[in-house]
């Protein structure tokens, strides 16, 4: 992560509910390079931003949703670990879905009329 400051005070600024779109956005981004070895620096940076995204969403959201973020923070260590053997894709983009669902943001979106 370049530069931790910055991106938490900029990360900050959001409701709860859109930091959990930016960390959803992070999960599916594993989702998406985690099969490929090739992008192990890549994943270890989402990896890692990913944490700092829960660290700094995890005291705003409602308890329930902490549950949930300490839950995927260990995940996040497990998957750490496994590296460079990167093949969580599937459980990211799972994790990925649930945090998307949880923040709420798809259900503010307004529906297209016909």
């Amino acid at each position: 992560m370049r530069n931790p400051g910055l991106i938490k005070e900029r990360y900050l600024q959001d409701d709860w509910r859109v930091r959990l779109g930016g960390l959803a956005s992070n999960l599916a981004r594993l989702a998406d390079f985690a099969g490929n070895p090739a992008h192990r620096q890549l994943v270890d940076t989402l990896l890692e931003e990913s944490e700092h995204f829960i660290e700094w969403t995890a005291p705003d959201a409602p308890t329930e949703v902490q549950a949930k973020l300490v839950e995927l923070q260990i995940q996040l260590a497990l998957w750490r670990r496994k590296l460079p053997d990167t093949t969580f894709g599937q459980e990211a983009r799972k994790g990925s879905t649930e945090i998307l669902e949880m923040s709420g943001l798809l259900s503010a979106l307004p529906t297209e009329s016909k």
